[in-house]
């Protein structure tokens, strides 16, 4: 009895202390939290041991959502006995390239297994990752099993659909600017503001010098001045140009540095 007590302890410690390292890091890539959010990160660490630092966590619009890595994590812990993936060739369309999977996780031997579907086509994924429908599809899948396996009640990042939205023209077009307090949400989709931030943060890239660049790609005086198409042309830009070339990207944010001012 007094063996389990200590072991008790020691695990609500662990907990306290995982729980401040993930508000003080939530804080210093996300701002101020909210007093809701506080308190489901604190829920979110105690019950999964999610971890910001590792990436098993991002915060859009105000709500936390689970990443792929961290479901893996998760499912890594519990010690599950394995996930099996099925293409649901019914359900796809590959000219329209439209691909359903099927994911089933196998918590134990004995125990009930959990299904989970997932789809993609180019009107429900992120420009950034066109092209790459039928893998987003079969990890949606794997996400919304192992959210059942595990009872994850929080949707997960890559689960969500980024739709891009067709250019306008005229008065719409004006009124659909990169507005700095909106974020190019629209419809309840996820902030452009948001998927760049990740971007600088995944990079380790200046703030600074990618809105400068934003600004010369966008042809606008600010990012702020920009069509939401353009910034969304831009953000896949930045993402393609950091995955092939990372130092080639950097040298080209660095042209956009203002060179110091000389002293007479």
């Amino acid at each position: 009895m007094k063996g389990q007590k200590s072991r008790k302890l020691r695990q609500n410690c662990s907990n306290s202390v995982g729980f401040r390292t993930n508000a003080r890091l939530a804080s210093k890539l996300w701002g101020r939290l909210s007093v809701l959010s506080r308190r489901s990160l604190a829920d979110l660490t105690s019950h999964h041991g999610l971890s910001i630092a590792s990436g098993d966590l991002q915060l859009l619009n105000g709500r936390w959502y689970v990443t792929h890595a961290g479901l893996l994590r998760i499912a890594t812990r519990r010690r599950c006995q394995g996930i099996r993936t099925a293409l649901q060739q019914a359900a796809s369309d590959p000219p329209a390239n439209r691909w359903v999977f099927k994911a089933t996780v196998y918590k134990s031997r004995c125990s009930s297994t959990f299904v989970g579907y997932g789809d993609a086509d180019p009107s429900n994924v992120t420009p950034t990752v066109r092209g790459a429908e039928i893998r987003i599809a079969e990890t949606r899948a794997v996400n919304r099993a192992l959210r059942k396996a595990y009872g994850i009640g929080l949707c997960s990042v890559e689960e969500l659909g980024w739709i891009s939205k067709p250019a306008e023209t005229g008065q719409s077009s004006q009124a659909n600017r990169f507005n700095p307090d909106t974020n190019g949400q629209h419809n309840g989709q996820p902030r452009l503001r948001d998927q760049l931030c990740l971007l600088i943060r995944q990079h380790n890239l200046d703030p600074n010098l990618v809105k400068a660049y934003a600004a010369h790609f966008c042809g606008t005086e600010t990012i702020k001045e920009a069509s939401r198409d353009l910034v969304e042309s831009f953000i896949s830009h930045l993402a393609a140009s950091a995955k092939e070339d990372l130092d080639g990207l950097i040298c080209k944010l660095n042209s956009f540095a203002h060179p110091p001012e000389v002293q007479q």
